[in-house]
């Protein structure tokens, strides 16, 4: 039996989509739906079981599921990197996956896989070496980084960074990613302006060595993300915290010639003030280092930015973008 938790979610369904490529079925997906659209990402998956994260969580730690998990994907998380409810996200992405790795510790049996993000490295200023010796200097710039490396910091102390697995996942985009509201990313909230209009809006950039647009990502296309999370599963006797991402930093502009080359217009770039709000926890350059993730065996090469966007554009965004067993839709024309 395999746990998804977040399996309504961006990732998570994503992975479940994969394993069920993979002819695995034997899935409880895990999450909180409430009045959100994400169950539409459920529709064309294959699973046993529904659980509600509180129901779930609580019949784990009451001996429900015995030692039948093989593995434990944890995604289940608030992602919102302007979520302010501190409390909320201490006791949401926190202390929920701190009681997930103490049922863990007692089933080490049991392949523990966790979401971390590249939000724990904070402005870069230590760089983006997925080290655990060097987890202590890391300062994220906002409180869901924070509530991500709270927990990589506890496995650290706890001593279970060498049995399980915490993934730094960069900016991912992609397909199922519709219900994530400002989460999204820009080229899913960008592609109806770009299609209609024929124009995107970009931040403009208050550091001077960063031009407007020219602030820099390292953009990973969610099938790539979920090519490297199953690595993971199937290598079990590798533990530790990795970088999930190309190892590659392109620019905003770069996203958006991407996009207008998908959709054969030309590039209009609109750029914008930048929220006060965000000025000061705003990352202007992360790109993944794939050092440890190579030496662990894990040799996926991802695809380009453009042909990354070209396929989510033509072949997802006029859809409304979810995970299919087979792709059908094209752009018209």
């Amino acid at each position: 039996m395999i746990i998804v938790t977040g399996g309504a979610g961006f990732i998570g369904s994503a992975v479940v989509h994969a394993l069920n490529e993979r002819g695995r079925d034997d899935i409880i997906i895990v999450d909180h739906l409430g009045s959100s659209e994400k169950w539409k990402n459920c529709v064309a998956l294959r699973y046993d079981d529904y659980l509600d994260k509180k129901e779930f969580i609580n019949e784990l730690e009451e001996g429900r599921f015995g030692e039948e998990i093989e593995v434990l994907f944890h995604f289940g998380a608030c992602s919102s990197t302007t979520e302010t409810d501190a409390g909320y996200l201490m006791e949401n992405n926190f202390r929920y996956t701190a009681r997930l790795g103490g049922w863990w510790e007692r089933h080490s049996a049991t392949r523990f896989i966790y979401a971390s993000s590249a939000a724990t490295y904070g402005g870069g200023e230590q760089g983006y070496m997925d080290d655990k010796t060097r987890l202590h200097l890391l300062r994220p710039l906002n409180m869901y980084g924070y509530s991500k490396h709270l927990f990589d910091m506890f496995a650290l102390r706890k001593g279970w960074l060498d049995r399980i697995v915490g993934l730094k996942y960069f900016n991912v985009f992609g397909p199922n990613e519709y219900h994530k509201g400002d989460m999204r990313s820009v080229i899913n909230k960008a592609f109806p302006r770009i299609r209609d209009e024929g124009v995107i809006a970009l931040f403009k950039s208050y550091r001077p060595e960063y031009g407007n647009g020219e602030q820099l990502r390292d953009f990973i296309y969610v099938k790539d993300a979920v090519a490297m999370t199953l690595f993971f599963m199937d290598r079990s006797e590798v533990g530790g915290i990795f970088n999930i991402g190309t190892g590659r930093a392109r620019s905003w502009n770069d996203s958006a010639h991407a996009m207008f080359l998908a959709v054969d217009k030309k590039t209009n770039i609109e750029y914008v003030e930048m929220p006060e709000s965000l000025r000061e926890k705003y990352q202007y350059f992360t790109q993944a280092d794939l050092t440890r993730l190579r030496e662990a065996g894990c040799m996926h090469e991802c695809r380009t930015l453009e042909s990354s966007v070209e396929e989510y554009v033509r072949n997802y965004l006029p859809c409304n973008g979810y995970l299919e067993p087979e792709v059908h839709h094209t752009m018209p024309g």
